[in-house]
């Protein structure tokens, strides 16, 4: 959805509000995904030397956890708030996702605020003890495995730096 920012400081007199829906099923979020389209409202309200903008998300996310890799289906709500002047639309480092005639990509600025809302790594519990490494069941679901003397299992593949150590 493209919001004419531009236009909206140049003319506007009253405020603008719109719901949307923002598909993201193809974006690239790295550890997860969308399980539905963002459900979205965005304000834009004419203030005397600008604008003030409002974006309110409703996201469902869909990942594995990092450690023991269940899945997780969680919600995010949150909203932003953002003040923008009239020169700031013009500026090459304006931080908000407009094109070079002013118009704000909303579905690019919901992507961009999913990025900084979700944890880079997602955990079904605080307390996940995650994985067994020597038999690979979680270790909450009562693994018995015990290591000799306490130790990480070594790895074969390293046995040659312990030769060139001795």
């Amino acid at each position: 959805m493209q919001f004419d920012l531009q236009s909206f400081l140049e003319n506007a007199r009253v405020p603008y509000k719109a719901h949307f829906l923002a598909d993201l099923s193809q974006a690239d979020f790295g550890g997860f995904s969308l399980a539905a389209p963002a459900e979205c409202d965005f304000s834009a309200t004419p203030t005397a030397d600008g604008a003030a903008l409002l974006l309110c998300v409703k996201a469902k996310v869909d990942a594995e956890c990092a450690r023991c890799l269940e899945p997780i289906h969680n919600e995010y709500n949150f909203e932003r708030e953002y003040l923008v002047r009239q020169r700031d639309v013009k500026d090459p480092d304006f931080e908000l996702p407009c094109h070079e005639k002013g118009c704000l990509d909303l579905n690019e600025l919901v992507f961009q605020e999913l990025i900084f809302e979700v944890p880079p790594v997602l955990l079904c519990s605080a307390d996940c003890q995650g994985l067994c490494p020597i038999c690979g069941k979680k270790k909450a679901a009562g693994c018995s495995c015990q290591p000799a003397d306490n130790a990480a299992p070594v790895d074969a593949r390293l046995s040659i730096l312990k030769q060139l150590l001795s």
